[in-house]
Formats: C-alpha cells, structure tokens, sequence
C-alpha cells in the first residue's frame, strides 16, 4: 500500500472516530438524563470511552498527517485542503490539553462537530499532492501557517466553551426584549454554522452527480507601460450556476431542475474570472444550509437554542467561562507570534515586503485586534460571564471569514491556497 493510500484510509478513520466520539459524549451527556444506573456513573463510563475513541482518531489523523508529509516532502499546510485538515489536527490537539485540565466531558459535544465540519469542509477540495510554487518553498512557511493555525484551534476551543456557556444561562422562555435579542443572535450563530454544513453537502452532492458547466471569460486590462491585454478564462462550476461569471460565453451546462441557463451574471464590481463561481457557492451553501435548518427546526419544533439550553442543566458556567478565557489567553500569543510576525518575516522574503494588505493578511489583523481588545476588556474592564463569551464567539466567527468567507470571496495573493 503507497503513502497517500495510508494517509487516505488514516483520514476517513479519523473523521468516522470523531463522529463515534461526538455521539458517544451526546450519550455520556445527555442519556444520563434517561439511565436507570447512577448519573455520574453513566457519563463517567461513556466519557471515558467517548475519550478513548478520540484519542484512537487524533493517532489516525496524526498518521494521515505524517504519511502525507514523508509523500511529498514537506509539511502538509500549502493549500487549503491542507491548511483547514491541519487546523482540525490542531483543534483536536487543543481540546485535549483543556481537557486534561478540567476534564469536562460537555467541551466534547461542541469542540468534536467543529473539528468534524472542518474535515468535512477540507474535503470538498483537492486533495492531491501538488509541487509547491517558488513563493511557498521556505522554511518560513511551515513556521508561519502550522502557529496561525494552532493559534487559530486554541480560538475553536474558545468559541466552543463560549457558545456553550451562552446556551446555558441565556434564559429562552423569556420574552424580554434584550433576552429575545440574545436568542436571535445565537440562533444566527447557530444557523451560520450549519450554513457552513450546507457548503459541505452542497459540494458532495453535486460533486456525487458528477454535475458540470463552464463559461469562458474575457477580460482586459491595462499594463503598466499603457496597453491593452485581453484574456480569455474558461470558467469550470461543478454546481449549477445561479450566477454566471461576468462577460462570459456560455460553453457547457448540465441540465439542472429545468435550467439551461444561468439566471444571474455576476455583478461587474466582483472583479476576477472565478468572481461568479465563488458566488455561486456561498449561494447554494446558503440555499442548503436553510433547508437543513428548516429541516432540522420541523423535526425539533422549536429554535436549537431553546432545544440545546436543557441538556446543559448542572453544568457549572463559571467553568464554561474559565475554559474559553484560558484557551483564548493561550492562543494568542501563538496566533500572534504565526499570523503576524512569522508571516510579515515570511512576505518579505516572498514577496519583497513585509506587509501587502492582501485581503488574508488584513483580516489577520483584524482578527489580532479583536482578540486583542477581548484580553483588554477581560482583564482591565473586568469583562466576564456573558460580555466575554460573546467576545469569544464574534472572534471566531471572524475567525471562520478570515478561513472561508476571503477564500470563497476575495481574491488575493493567498489565493493559490485553491476555491471551489
């Protein structure tokens, strides 16, 4: 058996260990509500085999991980595939340490989904080994992705405990105006999570169907020295273009639902040939991430806030609250350290400079700030409780634009980390 073939089989084990984790902490959780044995003894015992099953998945991913990087001869963090598959990795590796340290076994059933999306997610994108471009062959890389991304898994942690300690003292009976505002928020929170799902399935399905389209773009442009350069881009959608790229010829569509045609072209101001593919993905993510919620709210009938809010019943929040707070404080200085500094080093030696406004670059930075301000306002402001688990979950959202959102959007110099 080759290498990859190894890694391969390594990484679907580990994702099929995850999601036996997560649904055996939902039993250690939640079925000691319905056990006839004593409570504490039940989620004790499931617990620890929850645990267990972890522990036999972060060996799986860590095995994929290092076949993969004795494969192709360098770490595996140059595209996105790569970078999102490492920073589940990581996120598994920082749920451990705060598990170690307060051994909560509710932290399971919300840092468990996000490092099971975040597989899911990497695997709508190429995975084959691909020779690494000039820019990227510098041992600055490896430093500069592999910190910013376990920076980046110690901040899942955060949102994890974060979210979990707002669906806990958030009251969701109440009718008052600012309780209302809370609950809509966090339903947000909630549905954008599973719009992220909706991404994951959308590109499955249609990537299962073998569905097809593609358009041919013309662009021009003007170079420095003042002529004109046309181009000509064939654009490849493996999802039924809502919105056809801008300027373009029609050259290939599989029949969708009826449609043979784009119904949409893409606004002119998007800018870019793979503007309306982008577009077009964060459209049928949305489309399907709502019709799972819509699923999902007639099934339970009722908000997932108010339907989660009773399974965290005896869970002590000023635990909840210590565990995001001491996460974050330790993913900082590492994100710091790999989002900022380490990538300024690396961009220099790139690309001439230290800092370009590249739109990854600068939504690091915004990231950065933000944590920035959350520490400050925790410590000098005495922000806890509620104010800071609000904090921790904006953050990450933040974090999840930076990593999805400016990939899926924007384009930049990072751009050769790849789209869908």
């Amino acid at each position: 058996m080759k290498l990859m073939d190894v890694s391969t089989f390594s990484f679907t084990l580990a994702f099929v260990l995850y999601c036996s984790s997560f649904g055996l902490y939902c039993v250690a959780v939640g079925g000691k509500r319905w056990s006839n044995r004593d409570a504490k003894l039940h989620e004790k015992k499931w617990t620890k085999i929850a645990f267990i099953a972890a522990v036999i998945g972060l060996v799986a991913q860590l095995t994929s991980f290092v076949t993969r990087w004795v494969e192709t001869g360098h770490i595996p963090n140059s595209n996105l595939y790569e970078y999102i598959t490492l920073f589940a990795l990581f996120t598994m590796l920082a749920f451990f340490i705060i598990h170690f340290i307060y051994k909560k076994p509710l932290l399971g059933m919300f840092a468990l989904p996000l490092t099971i999306i975040m597989i899911g997610y990497a695997s709508v994108f190429d995975t084959g080994v691909q020779p690494l471009i000039p820019q990227l062959q510098s041992h600055w890389l490896k430093i500069h992705v592999s910190l910013a991304a376990l920076g980046e898994a110690f901040f899942a942690v955060g949102f994890a405990a974060g979210l979990m300690y707002l669906l806990r003292t958030v009251d969701f009976t109440s009718k008052e105006k600012h309780l209302v505002r809370q609950q809509r928020i966090i339903e947000f929170v909630l549905v954008s999570i599973i719009i992220v799902c909706g991404f994951i399935i959308s590109a499955f399905v249609f990537k299962g169907l073998g569905y097809s389209a593609s358009f041919e773009h013309e662009s021009a442009r003007v170079d420095l020295s003042g002529q004109l350069i046309s181009q000509t881009v064939v654009v490849e959608y493996t999802m039924p273009p809502i919105f056809e790229p801008y300027n373009a010829t029609q050259l290939h569509m599989d029949k969708f639902m009826g449609l043979t045609k784009a119904p949409f072209e893409t606004p002119e101001w998007f800018g870019g040939a793979n503007a309306g593919r982008k577009l077009n993905t964060v459209i049928w993510s949305i489309i399907t991430g709502l019709l799972v919620y819509g699923i999902i709210r007639l099934i339970i009938r009722k908000p997932l806030g108010r339907f989660i809010n009773p399974f965290l019943d005896g869970i002590d929040e000023h635990d909840l609250d210590e565990i995001s707070y001491r996460a974050i404080v330790i993913g900082f200085p590492i994100f710091t350290l790999g989002a900022l500094i380490f990538a300024a080093i690396w961009a220099e030696k790139a690309w001439g400079r230290f800092w370009n406004w590249d739109p990854k670059e600068t939504w690091a930075l915004i990231t950065w700030l933000f944590y920035s301000a959350y520490l400050h306002f925790r410590l000098s402001r005495g922000w806890q409780g509620k104010p800071s688990a609000w904090l921790a979950v904006i953050g990450f959202i933040i974090v999840l634009f930076t990593l999805v959102g400016v990939n899926l959007l924007v384009a930049g110099m990072h751009s050769y980390a790849g789209v869908q």
